[in-house]
């Protein structure tokens, strides 16, 4: 299993890191042994072991993006996440940066919405 450092897509997920350079609360951390962003400590976006970006979102918002096609269900063992939706990469490296950049940024609002109401 990869330790996270020679993942497909690593450096697309620091390059979006690097939009959160300002925010002192987000830092690079780790889930499932994958990289990925924490905001106070809770994941909001992370590389899943096929290099696609899984993002923490609000389940309806979640559900819309499924049903779109622009992402697609996390499934856990035999359990499917409600909150979490995965986005491949794209054709190329570019059209791959603008989608993750997106979902990343909401992903963060999210979660951090979620850390300051609690």
């Amino acid at each position: 299993m990869p330790d996270g450092r020679d993942m497909p897509n690593r450096d697309l997920l620091e390059e979006i890191a690097e939009d959160f350079s300002d925010q002192p609360d987000v830092t690079m951390g780790t889930m499932f042994r994958s990289p990925g962003l924490r905001a106070g400590g809770k994941i909001f976006a992370f590389l899943g072991h096929d290099g696609e970006l899984i993002v923490k979102l609000p389940h309806q918002r979640a559900c819309q993006l499924v049903d779109a096609g622009a992402a697609e269900h996390v499934t856990m063992g035999t359990r499917t996440m409600r909150e979490w939706v995965a986005f491949p990469a794209q054709g190329s490296g570019t059209a791959t940066l603008i989608l993750w950049r997106s979902a990343a940024h909401a992903a963060h609002q999210y979660v951090d919405s979620l850390r300051r109401s609690s």
